[in-house]
């Protein structure tokens, strides 16, 4: 595994590098090759590729309305953005977030006063991208909070496109949008929530297992290391949503670690999946990216478990 570091800095998408030298490796920002590997990623690579295609208005070219086509359009773009650390500080960034809550408040209030349930999924994620470009005190993002708290707490995450069902996808991406919030600021109704989530995912089901409410059965794509997913979720993303909150050590993370460190070549690599290549932004490259993505997520997460290195 001696060569496992050099592989993921010798990638070509610069947020790889970047990712690898700050969570990996535990660079400070001042590092030389920090900045360089930031520095790059202002100027090329697939954060800009994505944002030529933003029109002044913050939306995207081309889209009919922010959600479709998946997965080009203003609200993909943006998450896309934020998975690739794209610099909040962006105006472009702040733009696209700006007018993602312009173009759903009504929406958003008109759930709330309803009582609508689901699509946790969408608000979470709007939340996560909405906070990271730098919209943490737009009074827009108390609803969106409101709304998230609410579906898990009151709703139970069941969504119809889930046969009304708990939906563990919405679980894990409400606690992803919900994770920006700084601890000394949540809530009790955000800490029961994470209780409630907790119980859900990990007490009550088993992520290894997939045995979630469903109305079918269980979507392949849990049981594979995606990058980039949207609104969907796998066992390696709800196990970094987990690290966000603190919580691998959970007895109900061990096993799910345990099969994401059985998944590790002697390389010390992880085979990615990236079942959107098609419908998404083509600047994301190829199939050894998407490796290289995976296996800096994974390597992250046993590192922080304490069950590795950054060399493996």
């Amino acid at each position: 595994m001696s060569d496992f570091v050099p592989w993921l800095l010798g990638s070509r998408t610069p947020s790889i590098r970047y990712l690898t030298l700050r969570r990996l490796l535990g660079r400070p920002q001042e590092d030389a090759d920090v900045q360089a590997a930031a520095q790059e990623m202002a100027v090329a690579g697939p954060i800009q590729a994505i944002l030529a295609g933003q029109t002044e208005s913050g939306c995207w070219a081309g889209e009919r309305g922010y959600y479709k086509p998946k997965y080009t359009s203003t609200h993909w773009s943006m998450l896309l953005l934020t998975e690739l650390a794209a610099h909040g500080q962006d105006g472009r960034l702040r733009r696209g977030a700006a007018y993602m809550l312009s173009a759903t408040e009504e929406e958003l209030h008109r759930a709330l006063e309803t009582g609508q349930r689901g699509l946790s999924c969408f608000w979470g994620n709007l939340l996560r991208y909405a906070w990271h470009s730098g919209l943490a005190d737009d009074s827009r993002l108390e609803a969106v909070i409101e709304y998230l708290v609410r579906d898990g707490l009151e709703g139970g995450w069941c969504c119809r496109y889930n046969g009304e069902l708990p939906c563990a996808w919405g679980t894990a991406r409400s606690l992803w949008g919900l994770a920006v919030l700084p601890e000394a600021g949540r809530s009790r109704r955000v800490t029961a929530f994470l209780e409630r989530s907790t119980a859900f995912l990990l007490q009550a089901h088993h992520l290894e297992r997939a045995d979630y409410p469903t109305s079918g059965f269980f979507h392949p794509l849990w049981f594979r290391l995606n990058f980039p997913l949207f609104y969907q979720a796998d066992i390696l993303f709800v196990l970094r949503v987990l690290a966000e909150w603190g919580m691998l050590d959970h007895p109900g993370a061990g096993p799910a670690l345990d099969w994401l460190a059985s998944r590790r070549g002697e390389d010390g690599r992880w085979r990615g999946s990236s079942p959107f290549r098609r419908r998404t932004w083509s600047a994301l490259s190829n199939a050894e990216e998407t490796d290289r993505w995976v296996s800096l997520h994974g390597a992250i997460l046993l590192q922080q478990a304490g069950r590795g290195t950054a060399a493996g």
